[in-house]
């Protein structure tokens, strides 16, 4: 049996993933900060619940010794992430870069540095970094595509990030399979619904990288038609 452990999984993109997943038979652990709405949430799809804030040491390092207990972890999905303020450049502070990258990147170390040591045991570990494509370098110079319309100094450059934390864990750890899923603008509370395509298709990388059984590429960077730009 696979495990797999989703943070951010009580809605949006994290949820939809669960949903995917526990149909593909993964055992699945939703995290969620909110207790309640995670919990909820798990409750509905059959997943289990650990409540997890990625910004905190003590609600990660509790909930890797709750996953620990329970059997181990073959994958984690680092979904959870905020987009930051919606405001002019001029008008972003310190204070709000620090918000963004503290749950975009931060995060990510954070559960990496709890979690590795489970992953490493796994025969198939694997790990699934829920970045953009509007930290693509490659999509922001291609006038035909919509990122390149994006202004978002924050949440873009956060997301370049995540796709180098993936190549570097990637050369760090070549045991695991460690790769970066863009979504594609997808309607979900994060952009106001504003996305053109639904959660399913926008969880389509995310579950491909998740279903290989640890075998494959590592290191990479796809979106749902096949590898993206970096």
């Amino acid at each position: 049996m696979t495990t797999t452990l989703i943070t951010g999984a009580n809605k949006g993109l994290g949820y939809e993933t669960a949903r995917r997943l526990l149909e593909a038979g993964h055992t699945v652990w939703m995290g969620a900060r909110d207790e309640v709405r995670g919990r909820e949430a798990a409750e509905a799809l059959g997943g289990m619940f650990v409540q997890l804030d990625v910004t905190s040491d003590s609600s990660v390092e509790a909930a890797a010794k709750t996953v620990a207990a329970a059997g181990g972890l073959d994958i984690l999905v680092n979904n959870a992430g905020i987009p930051g303020p919606y405001a002019k450049a001029e008008e972003l502070t310190a204070a709000d870069a620090e918000a963004v990258y503290g749950t975009n990147v931060v995060g990510i170390v954070r559960m990496m540095h709890a979690f590795l040591p489970l992953l490493r045991k796994s025969a198939a570990g694997t790990v699934v970094n829920v970045t953009s494509g509007v930290g693509s370098f490659g999509f922001a110079h291609d006038p035909e595509r919509v990122e390149s319309t994006v202004v978002m100094p924050l949440y873009t450059s956060s997301k370049s990030a995540v796709t180098m934390l993936t190549v570097q864990y990637a050369k760090a750890f070549p045991e695991l399979r460690i790769n970066a899923a863009d979504p594609g603008y997808t309607a979900t509370d994060f952009n106001r619904q504003q996305g053109t395509q639904t959660v399913r298709q926008g969880t389509d990388a995310i579950v491909e990288l998740a279903t290989r059984g640890g075998s494959g590429p590592t290191g990479t960077f796809i979106d749902r038609s096949g590898a993206a730009p970096f």
